[in-house]
């Protein structure tokens, strides 16, 4: 039980010193699938669901046998997963072989060797829910005090995929704008050219560049790229 406990909290603590800047979105839910298996009593393998735009898949899992549950369970729309996701709680299936609920989900789940489960909702964003699911092999896997820790693992890692999913954000906007601007600059630089070469204001080399793009049916970065490059090629 010392090391159980022991797992636990190295677990929890490794969650919450996921540096963004090393991985993505994407990594993140690997590795909170990951932390979940190794640091829940318990558990035999670990998956994230989320729901986004009512669709539900498996962003990241940890055993391919939580894989095929949570697909049996999309695939009749019904399942702890999506229940738990559905209201934000908790629901706890402590024997498969004997749980009716779902349309024989349960008895599907027993029969593929996970004997208990346990999904907790997980609140992400406005538009996105989901929910960590957690499998055990035999019934009865997880009893009160682990489904009290399994709550506060998703606290954290709730924390966790906000904070990513912003990093991300961050990242693709800054991205855009430095993509933006060297455009402008290449643009700009090509203006230059022509307007050295026509003796011309920029108004009249940005229409040249304009009509060169539309008769070519090319992006006008496209071809301001193209302008420059021949330029410096020179003769």
């Amino acid at each position: 039980m010392a090391h159980e406990s022991i797992e636990a909290l190295s677990a929890l603590t490794e969650l919450g010193q996921i540096k963004l800047g090393e991985t993505d979105l994407n990594g993140v839910l690997s590795r909170i699938a990951e932390l979940a298996r190794r640091g829940l009593p318990g558990a035999a393998e670990v998956s994230v669901t989320l729901v986004r735009d009512r669709r539900p898949y498996t962003a990241a899992y940890a055993g391919e046998t939580a894989l095929l549950l949570d697909e049996w369970q999309y695939e009749q729309d019904a399942g702890p997963c999506l229940e738990a996701a559905a209201r934000q709680a908790t629901v706890s299936v402590p024997d498969a072989a004997t749980d009716g609920r779902w349309s024989g989900w349960a008895a599907r789940a027993a029969a593929a060797g996970m004997g208990s489960v346990l999904s907790v909702g997980l609140p992400v964003l406005d538009d996105v829910t989901g929910a960590l699911n957690v499998y055990g092999r035999a019934p009865e896997a997880f009893d009160e005090a682990t489904v009290a820790l399994a709550q506060t693992f998703v606290g954290y890692a709730a924390v966790a995929m906000v904070n990513a999913h912003r990093y991300d954000a961050t990242a693709t906007l800054a991205q855009h704008m430095q993509a933006a601007m060297a455009s402008r600059a290449v643009i700009e630089q090509a203006k230059g050219i022509i307007m050295g070469r026509r003796r011309c204001g920029p108004d009249e080399a940005f229409a040249v560049l304009a009509k060169v793009s539309q008769s070519s049916n090319r992006k006008l970065r496209d071809v301001a790229a193209e302008l420059v490059a021949d330029v410096q090629r020179g003769p």
